[in-house]
């Protein structure tokens, strides 16, 4: 029988600087972040030759250190053996050049995820910015904040310290053993393009990253250089494959937030979500046509700064193309060349 309500082992994280053993051989603590999301969770796994590393936190000082005082406090005199990347997002794989130059850790990850950031790192500015702005613009957005999430869009994606020039791929479907243990690797899509998740069975220890976190909704977004794309679409189906896949009883090691039992639950909460999100999108272009930027009240309905405001379009934009895709919208373009919806969803359908 699944269970039907989340629970939480540990009713707190670990402080800075201190490590909580959340299962043999399975150590947890915490980066600081700079954003609303103000953590990254890290797990090392025991192996025959010390810690495997599972995430690194985003390229910064404050991560930097954040390393540091566990190498010199809890793990003092401890290897670290190597290190696998869940996917491309900054706070995930930022310090994997670091770790890289600094103990010698070879990087495992998804060739996807591997390539993708190599793209986001080392691609010219210029190469950008005009699809970044007509993106923008045929959704309605305004050229001065265009202008600004422009400037700080790509700054986030340098807040990284690069990668290996070699890496080991992992795709779904394979099976890494660490220290005594099989753990099956799993991948999805939606947050990421082809992020890696491990499951380990005997222990029931299942390693989420960021597709399912007991708290927040991970961001699905659509981006510039896939504007028909439909993440949320992708997102669904592999949340569903997870709950088809994965047994109801393990512990849910995310990359944000508490671990958790109650997998099942906390996937039927986001699909049931994401339903809701779909439904007010629908009524809010019901009355007249309203473009992503005119939107994206409908679904935040507080004060963004300029980094929300990047992920909270490209959200709106997300749950748009899933609904376009089910022809439960219609586009429509204007004479100033902004794409404009309205709904094809009766109230009754809502």
């Amino acid at each position: 029988m699944d269970i039907d309500v989340l629970t939480f082992p540990h009713a707190a994280p670990p402080a800075p600087g201190e490590v909580t053993q959340i299962a043999p051989g399975v150590l947890w603590f915490r980066l600081k972040l700079p954003f609303q999301l103000n953590h990254v969770n890290i797990y090392l796994i025991e192996d025959d030759h010390g810690w495997l590393v599972l995430d690194t936190g985003l390229g910064t000082d404050d991560c930097r250190m954040g390393w540091d005082s566990i190498l010199t406090g809890p793990l003092k005199g401890e290897r670290l053996s190597e290190m696998l990347v869940t996917h491309f997002h900054p706070d995930h794989v930022g310090l994997a050049g670091w770790l890289h130059q600094s103990f010698g850790l070879k990087l495992a990850m998804p060739r996807t995820e591997y390539l993708y950031h190599l793209m986001a790192a080392h691609g010219r500015g210029d190469m950008y910015d005009g699809a970044h702005r007509e993106f923008y613009h045929t959704n309605g957005l305004s050229a001065e904040l265009t202008g600004v999430l422009l400037d700080r869009g790509l700054n986030y994606l340098t807040l990284t310290t690069g990668v290996p020039l070699a890496y080991e791929r992992i795709k779904h479907g394979d099976t890494r053993r660490v220290g005594g243990r099989d753990f099956d690797i799993l991948t999805g899509g939606g947050h990421a393009l082809e992020q890696a998740m491990l499951l380990q069975s005997s222990d029931r220890l299942f390693f989420a990253a960021d597709q399912v976190i007991a708290r927040i909704s991970p961001n699905v977004s659509v981006h510039p250089v896939e504007p028909e794309e439909d993440p949320l679409g992708v997102y669904l189906h592999d949340l569903k494959a997870l709950r088809a896949t994965v047994p109801h009883d393990v512990l849910v090691l995310p990359g944000h937030g508490l671990p958790f039992h109650g997998l099942h639950a906390r996937i039927d909460e986001l699909i049931a979500h994401h339903a809701s999100r779909c439904a007010r999108l629908a009524d809010g272009c019901r009355a007249q046509p309203m473009s992503v930027a005119d939107l994206v009240p409908a679904l935040f309905d507080r004060v963004l700064d300029a980094h929300q405001t990047g992920f909270a379009f490209g959200e709106v934009f997300a749950h748009v193309n899933y609904m376009l895709g089910r022809g439960e919208l219609r586009r429509e373009t204007s004479a100033d060349g902004v794409h404009r919806f309205r709904s094809n969803r009766s109230p009754a359908a809502l």
